[in-house]
Parts: C-alpha cells; sequence; structure tokens
C-alpha cells in the first residue's frame, strides 16, 4: 500500500478477470464513485491476475459502459495492479479456489480491503468469484467506519 498517500483511506479490491461482464459493470461503478470516494481522501486500487497490456484493454470497456463524461481512458481514476504470479492475491487471501482459468490457475475472489490512514485494516468483505459487489455497500462501509475510533 506503498501507493497511497499516508494520511488517506484506501479500498483495494480485487476482481476475477478482465473482461468479464460481472467485472466490467463492477468496475464502471467503481470509477463513477471514484470522484465521491476522492473528495472522502480515500484512494481506490483494484487488482487482478491478468496482465498490465489486458488492463489497458479491458479500461476501454469499462469507460464504454460506464458512459460517464468523468470516467475516461486517458484519466481512469484508479490503478488496477497486474498480479500475474499470484504473490499479492496469496498474501492478502484473495484468491478463490473454486473458481480457476483456463490454465487452471486459481482466480481472484471479490475482496474488498478497507485500510485507514495508519494503514490499519478496518474492514475486509469477500465474496465468491460468482457475486458481484455493491459499491454503495463499499461506500456506506467506509462512512461508518471513517467516523468511528481506530
Amino acid at each position: 500500500l506503498l501507493y497511497c498517500d499516508y494520511f488517506s483511506w484506501a479500498i483495494l479490491f480485487s476482481h476475477p478477470a478482465d473482461f468479464t461482464p460481472v467485472c466490467t459493470t463492477e468496475l464502471a461503478r467503481a470509477a463513477q464513485l471514484a470522484e465521491k470516494f476522492q473528495e472522502r481522501n480515500v484512494q481506490m486500487i483494484a487488482l487482478s491476475c491478468d496482465s498490465p497490456e489486458s488492463h489497458r484493454g479491458w479500461i476501454n470497456d469499462i469507460v464504454a459502459y460506464a458512459k460517464d463524461p468523468n470516467v475516461t481512458s486517458d484519466g481512469f481514476p484508479f490503478e488496477i495492479i497486474a498480479d500475474e504470479d499470484r504473490k499479492l492475491a496469496v498474501e492478502l487471501g484473495m484468491l478463490d479456489p473454486a473458481e480457476k482459468d483456463s490454465k487452471g490457475m486459481p482466480l481472484t475472489a471479490r475482496a474488498v480491503f478497507i485500510i485507514d490512514p495508519s494503514k490499519k485494516l478496518r474492514a475486509q468483505i469477500l465474496y465468491p468469484a460468482t457475486t458481484g459487489r455493491n459499491f454503495e455497500y463499499v461506500r456506506l462501509c467506509y462512512s461508518l467506519l471513517s467516523c468511528m475510533p481506530g
């Protein structure tokens, strides 16, 4: 989480694979809400096991689905980490052993980590790869946590 400013909250979330319908709609919604998160000093970071090239191509699909003038390919509102070797996903317990890619490698589950400015994990939500997230719920969780002492 060195990517994040020291005095900001962070939301790290993973998705099973680029170019899948549920992941595309989820990240489009996250991108639409990114400005609201930024206004509250929250940095968002996505992660999957796909390559940087895949992420760059997929961002165009996300932007097209978002249909939001504030969500563009050139200024996409958050980074998508390419964890091709799954090292970070393993370390953070994000892999879903029941869901595998075409090579038989486990995919990341739909994990959400909400991290406070002191880099303390304040919430962890883990959805199976087959279940989509509601980013309004993630926003609500952050709002409640940010009002509570660490």
